[in-house]
């Protein structure tokens, strides 16, 4: 027999440790290669490690909540064959027995691609689908075999929590065309498990009684919203709110996507947003007004050079999430419209990586997409502003030509700008975010992309 180290894989450049939030495999299980061993996140992106190897759980080195440093061993798994290797557990766990043959460092590095490897080999097929997770060993074959979303979660599950497993999979493909498939079973309920500290004590609870009526339903948050109840209470409680409002005249905005969206998607193959133009007026402005682009550290200012600009997404599970356009200012419009479809598609199938969350220093959400002309956004710590777009509207408007003014029809749309009054008074929140209209309103109608 011998003993394969699982080691937590690398994630992104710049993430240096994950938290584990759930075991798949308990000590004794056997594992697949490419199975599914255990669950990992990051801020607000979780993945799941698979096994490199064939063999047998036999230890694990960590518990559920720990964080784990990326390149640290986290379980022990015995394969057949071959010599054991040593195993050093960095928690102070005990260690298997040492063996005389040392462990061969090119296998732990091969070991650790191979993980990294199927971690990204999503495909087309979500990662969460109808509340339960897809292996990237199962999606992969899935896209491989022209599994569809809908035949996917058809499937039912004999893995932990209602998980298709690779024998799942393989079984469906099998008996394809010749048995419909049985209805997906519901993800199980999880015994509860003590929840991970928030930083500061937890997130405050009220006290007081709140009636249960009958045929109400009581569901546990996922982890993603208890980690974004968290943040965002967080900063209401850091940073004093204010938020300005500004009306903004965007018909000449209207008119030019309308007159070259057909033209732009047969030539670039895919559509031209709003956002995008959004984006670019934030950019031009936070160039205008620096100190809109900061962080408050103690009685410090950090005065950022980088314009990162985050675009709040929302999720098919109705949660939220921040992709961020690194450097925003150097794109072009069309550079931007690419790089706003990406991350925007990516965030909806649940495919962004760690990096791709982190070091926003402004962020933009977009409220009117659900309808709304306003709103007041809370402020995305550790930034110091937020802008909300409202939904664009006709409505009636004085306007002035040279033969005096006129009543028009022209399309309007509110801004709403958030920020912490601790470091922006009213002057700069509220010329920022006139700034920003002035740019929209500027807009040129004969622009070429």
């Amino acid at each position: 027999m011998a003993q394969h180290e699982l080691i937590m894989p690398k994630m992104g450049e710049s993430v240096a440790e994950a938290t584990i939030i759930n075991w798949l495999k308990e000590e004794g299980e056997t594992i697949e290669m490419e199975e599914s061993v255990l669950e990992i996140a990051t801020d607000k992106v979780d993945s799941e490690v698979p096994s490199p190897v064939e063999g047998t759980l036999v230890k694990r080195l960590f518990a559920e909540n720990d964080v784990v440093k990326v390149g640290e061993v986290i379980a022990i798994i015995e394969t057949e064959g071959g010599d054991a290797a040593p195993t050093a557990s960095s928690n102070g766990s005990e260690t298997p027995k040492e063996s005389n043959t040392p462990a061969a460092p090119a296998a732990a590095s091969e070991a650790e691609k191979r993980v990294s490897d199927a971690m990204e080999a999503t495909g087309s097929i979500a990662r969460e689908s109808n509340g339960r997770f897809y292996s990237p060993l199962v999606r992969s074959i899935a896209e491989t075999e022209g599994i569809s979303q809908s035949e996917l979660d058809s499937i039912e599950g004999t893995g932990s929590e209602g998980r298709v497993t690779k024998s799942d999979i393989l079984n469906f493909i099998e008996n394809r065309g010749s048995a419909p498939a049985k209805p997906a079973a519901p993800a199980a309920t999880p015994a509860a498990a003590p929840a991970a500290p928030a930083q500061g004590g937890g997130m405050p609870k009220y006290t007081g009684t709140i009636p249960v009526f009958p045929g109400d339903e009581i569901v546990e948050m996922d982890r993603m919203r208890k980690l974004i109840s968290e943040h965002m209470v967080m900063s209401k409680h850091v940073s004093p709110h204010v938020t300005s409002f500004v009306e903004a005249d965007v018909t000449n905005i209207v008119n030019w996507r309308n007159k070259i969206k057909k033209s732009y998607e047969a030539r670039e193959g895919e559509k031209i947003t709003f956002t995008p133009i959004f984006i670019e007026a934030l950019a031009k402005a936070i160039k205008d007004f620096p100190n809109i682009n900061i962080s408050v550290d103690g009685t410090n200012l950090i005065k950022h050079r980088q314009i990162n600009i985050g675009m709040a997404a929302a999720l098919p599970s109705g949660n939220l999430i921040v992709p961020v356009i690194k450097n925003a200012d150097q794109y072009n419009l069309n550079g931007l419209t690419k790089q706003v479809n990406d991350l925007a598609n990516r965030a909806r199938a649940g495919k962004l990586s760690p990096d791709e969350i982190k070091d926003g220093t402004y962020t933009l959400t977009n409220v009117g997409s659900f309808g709304n002309v306003m709103g007041t956004p809370i402020i995305n710590q550790p930034q110091v502003a937020i802008m909300a777009v409202g939904a664009i509207q006709k409505k009636p408007s004085v306007i002035e030509t040279p033969e005096g003014d006129m009543i028009a029809i022209r399309h309007k749309m509110f801004l709403s700008h958030s920020y912490d009054h601790r470091v922006v008074d009213g002057a700069l929140g509220g010329m920022f975010v006139r700034r920003v209209a002035d740019y929209l309103e500027q807009w040129d109608p004969n622009r070429d992309i």
